[in-house]
This record gives C-alpha cells, sequence and structure tokens, in this order.
C-alpha cells in the first residue's frame, strides 16, 4: 500500500465569528474534508456549522449524530441513547447504596454512523456501498 501524503491543519474556535474566519481559511487553503469534534460549544452552532460547510461544499464529519441529521455529512461518535441508559444504571445503583467511587470508569462501547445522502448528493459525492452497508441510519 503506498502511503498518501495529506497535510493535517487543526483550526481551533471559540466564537462564532471565529467559525466564519475558520471556514474561510479552510476554503483558501483548499481543504479537501472537515472533522468537527464533539464539545458544547461546537454543538451549540450546529447550524452555524452545516451552513457554512454547504455553503462552502465542504464534506465535513460531525462526531454527534444530530449535525447529520440536521444536513450535515456524516456523523460517527458514540451512541448518546446508550450512553443516557448507562447513565440511568449507575443512578439507579447509587440511589440503591453502592458508593460512586466504587463504581468502574466505563468507555462507550457503541457507535453509531450517520449518513445523509442528500447532503452527499448534494456535494456530488457516491458513498460507497460498504460505507453505506456499515450505516446505523440513512437519511434520504
Amino acid at each position: 500500500m503506498q502511503a498518501q501524503r495529506r497535510q493535517l491543519h487543526i483550526l481551533t474556535v471559540a466564537s462564532e465569528t471565529e467559525i466564519d474566519s475558520a471556514f474561510a481559511e479552510l476554503v483558501k487553503r483548499g481543504t479537501g474534508a472537515l472533522f468537527i469534534g464533539g464539545d458544547a460549544f461546537l454543538n451549540s452552532r450546529r447550524e452555524q456549522l452545516v451552513a457554512l460547510a454547504a455553503r462552502h461544499a465542504v464534506p465535513t464529519i460531525y462526531s454527534l449524530s444530530e449535525a447529520a441529521t440536521a444536513g450535515g455529512l456524516i456523523s460517527y461518535g458514540p451512541s448518546r441513547k446508550a450512553i443516557y441508559r448507562q447513565l440511568g444504571i449507575y443512578t439507579g445503583r447509587i440511589l440503591k447504596g453502592e458508593k460512586p467511587g466504587d463504581l468502574p470508569v466505563q468507555q462507550p462501547t457503541k457507535f453509531e454512523l450517520v449518513i445523509n445522502l442528500k447532503t452527499a448528493k448534494a456535494l456530488g459525492l457516491t458513498v460507497p456501498p460498504t460505507i453505506l452497508a456499515r450505516a446505523d441510519e440513512l437519511i434520504e
């Protein structure tokens, strides 16, 4: 297998205007794709991020499924439903008397892949059948 020479750029944002500036920088650099991590600030600006990605035709993957539902191309990340279920189990155990410090720290074990086919079509992208087969949800 031959290595593909790709350059990774990490941009950080802390305000709404910095998001606009970051997208302008992406376009200027000719960025071919974008990953947006999941944090409270970025999640609160989901609609802005999805709109900018569409306007600038930048294929974008998000860590929260709500972004794909809102028009983003792809999301891949821990199942929030499974996390909340585990949270409920731990809450029940604590309410029954277990000490929080005695409960093991757990990592997510269920991840979800959501693909927005309408967005893929708008970007002129064809999602390979092998990826479609792995998706937990397809938005058409």
